[in-house]
């Protein structure tokens, strides 16, 4: 599956990073025209070649057209999200983004997401470079991200509410369980908007997996001039997933009197949070009261912020844990091509054999929206162009 690691050795700001996925191939009219569909206004997108240190880069930034910015809270950049016509995916893993820095920003300030108000984040910037960066993963068709120990800087760092130490407090927050050093670099190198960045989509942190294939290595420029290049290096390519156990835990909860509502909510913060999967069963609980079972699949190390988020955000009291293990087969996204564009194919394979395929199912549902076509007539023509694999298929049964 494609997949792109990002070697933080100078940091990570939102537009370092939506400046290396244009140097990666991401064209800047489509992220120009994705971005169209915000109810965002008065500024423009800096787009450039710049040399750091003797490394040429894609330097990108956001230049405001008048001199205030309002003050947003997480409610007023989800319903700028939602309202958009951007893709379902887009639009879920940037919410999961923001969402992530939200509860950062809470947090620290003593207060609720729903309460707490961004400055710098809320800004027309920040908007930008966390939908930037869901519409550049989305059309380089990126499933797994991987990182290097982020460089955070030292010193301090000025912000709205005065100095602040390096790195600050809500990138703090957000790099618990990531790996980050500073060394003699002055200056805020991992931004708080880089630092939800990471802690969303990143799935394994340290060197360039061994079973990854590179094909592009691409640079995203920061704004400051260093002793060390600032620039993010990211290399392009793809990875053989290996059929693998691995240990996890179960952590389930049972609720009859949490608005349903709710539920949709707590479900995105989870996935944002790195879960395998989550999911509700209606179950009849004591006193025969209809309730709802939460259940969600995690990794050991993710158990102690999950249990949190769930005590925090629903009506719980308490929750179970229980070991369990899980297997996986080997993985790998294909392309197929039909006469109105590109669909993404996952492909499973046990012992070297393909046992599955499935078509991407929003990649088909896109085109049959887009040309008004029958969803099934979209499947069926990607499944017939990848007949040579289904015989694969028949030959293991």
């Amino acid at each position: 599956m494609k997949a792109i690691y990002l070697d933080c050795f100078s940091g990570i700001s939102g537009n370092m990073m939506i400046g290396a996925l244009l140097d990666a191939g991401l064209p800047i009219e489509h992220l120009r025209a994705e971005l169209a569909k915000l109810d965002l206004s008065a500024y423009r997108l800096i787009d450039k070649d710049v040399v750091k240190k003797g490394i040429r880069a894609r330097y990108f930034n956001v230049e405001f057209r008048q001199w205030f910015q309002p003050s947003r809270n997480f409610s007023d950049i989800q319903k700028i999200i939602e309202k958009s016509s951007l893709s379902k995916r887009v639009k879920e893993q940037a919410e999961g983004i923001f969402s992530r820095l939200a509860a950062a920003e809470a947090k620290v300030h003593g207060t609720s997401v729903d309460k707490v108000h961004f400055h710098e984040v809320g800004a027309i910037d920040s908007i930008v470079d966390i939908v930037g960066t869901a519409i550049g993963l989305e059309y380089l068709g990126i499933e797994q991200v991987f990182a290097s120990a982020l460089h955070v800087g030292s010193g301090y760092v000025k912000c709205s509410h005065g100095l602040m130490p390096v790195p600050a407090p809500a990138t703090a927050e957000l790099l618990q369980g990531i790996p980050f050093y500073s060394d003699k670099i002055k200056g805020e190198l991992v931004t708080p908007t880089g630092a939800a960045l990471v802690a969303s989509l990143v799935q394994e942190f340290g060197a360039v997996p061994e079973r990854m294939k590179t094909e592009r290595v691409a640079y995203g420029a920061g704004s400051m001039d260093l002793d060390i290049p600032n620039v993010l290096r990211v290399y392009l390519g793809t990875v053989q997933m290996e059929a693998k156990g691995q240990r996890a835990k179960l952590v389930e909860t049972n609720m009859d009197d949490l608005n349903p509502q709710i539920y949709g909510y707590v479900m995105e913060r989870l996935f944002a949070a790195g879960a395998y999967d989550v999911y509700l069963t209606p179950v009849i609980m004591k006193k025969n009261r209809p309730g709802t079972k939460l259940t969600v699949m995690i990794s050991p190390d993710k158990l102690n912020e999950v249990v949190r988020l769930i005590l925090t955000e629903t009506s719980t009291l308490g929750v179970r844990i229980l070991d369990c293990d899980s297997y996986h087969v080997a993985r790998e996204t294909v392309t197929v091509d039909t006469p109105w564009g590109a669909v993404r194919v996952k492909i499973g394979r046990l012992d070297g054999r393909i046992i599955n395929i499935a078509p991407e199912f929003e990649d088909c549902r896109t085109i049959a929206e887009r040309h008004n076509i029958p969803l099934k007539a979209i499947h069926s023509c990607v499944l017939g162009k990848c007949q040579v694999l289904i015989e694969g298929i028949v030959e293991t049964k």
